[in-house]
Parts: structure tokens; sequence; C-alpha cells
């Protein structure tokens, strides 16, 4: 089995910055993509970037220019940068991986994490 451990959220002012970081760790696996979604109360989830295993990204329009989506390989972690932060932002983001597991065999598998809450209040 496979893990996503998230860490970073937290209470922001309008303007201020924030990390999040999503490590994933169990079974032996190769990284497909990695990404951050979030959800906003009566909201869907919805994709805030993704960063691909030969390093591509893909952001959301709402977050474009202020947000940077990065990863460190070798500890399997994807960071989430987030600057310029608006309340609009306020919502619960979710690591997503999709990894393929060796063990059994190759197989194809999506993981979620268990959510952070960021809130951009003053």
């Amino acid at each position: 089995q496979v893990q996503l451990v998230e860490s970073g959220g937290g209470l922001v002012q309008p303007g201020g910055s924030l990390r999040l970081s999503c490590a994933a760790s169990g079974s032996t696996f190769s990284i497909n993509a990695m990404g951050w979604y979030r959800q906003a109360p009566g909201q869907e989830r919805e994709l805030v970037a993704s960063i691909t295993g030969g390093g591509g990204t893909n952001y959301a329009d709402s977050v474009k220019g202020r947000f940077t989506i990065s990863r460190d390989s070798a500890k399997n972690t994807v960071y989430l940068q987030m600057n310029s932060l608006k309340p609009e932002d306020t919502a619960v983001y979710y690591c997503n991986a999709d990894l393929t597991v060796f063990l059994p065999k190759p197989t194809a598998a999506e993981y979620w994490g268990q959510g952070t809450q960021v809130t951009v209040s003053s």
C-alpha cells in the first residue's frame, strides 16, 4: 500500500504565502503524476495543479502566476508554493498521486491524501 502524507496548511492573511507538501511512501512504485486538488464548502473538487513524472506542469487558470508546483523525486514529494493568496483560495487541499505500483505486479493506482485546510482571511 501507498500512503500520502500532507502538511503545510493553515491560516494566512490575503496576499500571504503558504507551501504545501505531500510525501508518498510505502510500496515500490513509480510516479506517473502527482497533483493538488481543492474543495471549498458547497463546491466540487477541482484541480489546482499537477506535475507529471517527466516534469510537465498544469495549472488551473485561477492560480496561474501565483502558485507553483514542484517535486523532489528522491523524496517522492510534491510541493505547492502558494503566493498572493486570496480569500477565494480557501478550501481543503488534497494531494493526488497517479502511480504504477510494482508489487505484487505492475498496477496503475490512484491515491488521495487526507486533505489539509487552507484558510485565507484577515
